[in-house]
C-alpha cells in the first residue's frame, strides 16, 4: 500500500524531538510523499530546514494562511513572494479563508487569498485551500479570479452536502480528507460518500485532528492508514484500492 499525506505541519515544534522517528513510522505504513504547506513569514525557515532533512520526502508549498492574515498583508505577501520565487515548490498553500475565529478580517483575508490565486495562475501551481466556515465565499474568490485556470485541493473538507456538490462542480478541485472523517459525530462520513473516488485525496494536518483511536493525541503521517480504513468502510472498497486511487489522484493534482 501506498499513500501520500497531500498536508501535514511536521516542520512544527511539536515534531522537534522526534520527527526521524515519524518519518520512520510513516515510511514503515506507506507513506511515500509528506506534502508540506507553508504558514506564515515566520515559518519559512522552519519548513525550509525540515525539508532539507528529508529532502526525498517532503515536498514544500508556499504561501499565507489565513489566521495569519494581519493589517500589513502587503508586506507579509510581498516576503512570502520572494521566497516563492528563490525555491522550488510544489503548490501555493496554505491560503484560503477562514470564519471560524474572526469574521471581521473577511476584506483582508479575501485581498490575501485572491492575491496568492492569481500566483497560482502565474505559476501553474496547484492551491492547497483552506476554507473553515467559509467554503461559499473562499469558491466565490475562485470565480472571481479565474475559474478556469486555478486548480488545487480544498483541504480538511468538513462541510454538507450542498457545499461538497459545489466544490465537485469546479473541475479542477479535489476534496482533501483527514482524520475528522473518524470522529463519531462529525457527520462527514454521510457527506464524503458522495464524493467520487477520482476527486478525493488524503491527508493528516499533523500535529492536528490525529484519527480515532488516537484522536486527542499529536497526529503524524503514518495515521494514514486509519483514514484508508475509514474510507474502505465507507466506500466499502478494499483498503488497498482506496489507498492507490487517492496516491493517484495527489500525484496529479500535485504533479508529483
Amino acid at each position: 500500500m501506498r499513500m501520500i499525506d497531500t498536508h501535514a505541519h511536521l516542520f512544527a515544534e511539536d515534531f522537534d524531538d522526534d520527527l526521524d522517528d515519524v518519518i520512520d513510522r510513516a515510511l514503515t505504513a506507506g507513506v511515500v510523499k509528506i506534502l508540506l504547506p507553508n504558514i506564515d513569514e515566520k515559518s519559512i525557515n522552519s519548513l525550509n530546514s525540515t525539508v532539507r532533512r528529508h529532502p526525498d520526502v517532503f515536498l514544500p508549498m508556499m504561501g499565507l494562511h489565513p489566521t495569519s492574515v494581519t493589517e500589513k498583508w502587503k508586506k507579509q505577501l510581498e516576503i512570502i513572494y520572494n521566497e516563492l520565487n528563490s525555491n522550488n515548490y510544489i503548490a501555493i498553500g496554505e491560503i484560503g479563508l477562514d470564519l471560524y475565529w474572526d469574521k471581521s478580517s473577511l476584506n483582508i483575508q479575501q485581498a490575501a487569498f485572491e492575491q496568492q490565486l492569481k500566483w497560482s495562475v502565474e505559476k501553474e501551481l496547484p492551491v492547497s485551500m483552506h476554507s473553515r466556515n467559509a467554503i461559499k465565499e473562499v469558491i466565490a474568490s475562485i470565480k472571481r479570479v479565474d475559474k478556469k485556470n486555478i486548480y488545487g485541493v480544498f483541504h480538511s473538507f468538513g462541510g454538507s452536502e450542498e457545499e461538497l456538490e459545489n466544490i465537485l462542480q469546479l473541475e479542477n478541485f479535489y476534496v482533501g480528507v483527514n482524520g475528522v472523517v473518524t470522529f463519531k459525530n462529525s457527520g462527514l462520513d454521510k457527506v464524503i460518500k458522495n464524493c467520487p473516488l477520482e476527486r478525493l485525496v488524503i491527508e493528516t494536518d499533523s500535529p492536528w485532528l490525529a484519527p480515532i483511536p488516537n484522536r486527542g493525541k499529536r497526529n503524524e503521517s503514518s495515521y494514514l492508514t486509519q483514514i484508508i480504513k475509514k474510507l474502505s468502510s465507507i466506500y466499502e472498497i478494499a483498503e488497498n484500492d482506496i489507498a492507490e486511487r487517492t496516491y493517484i489522484n495527489a500525484r496529479k493534482v500535485f504533479n508529483i
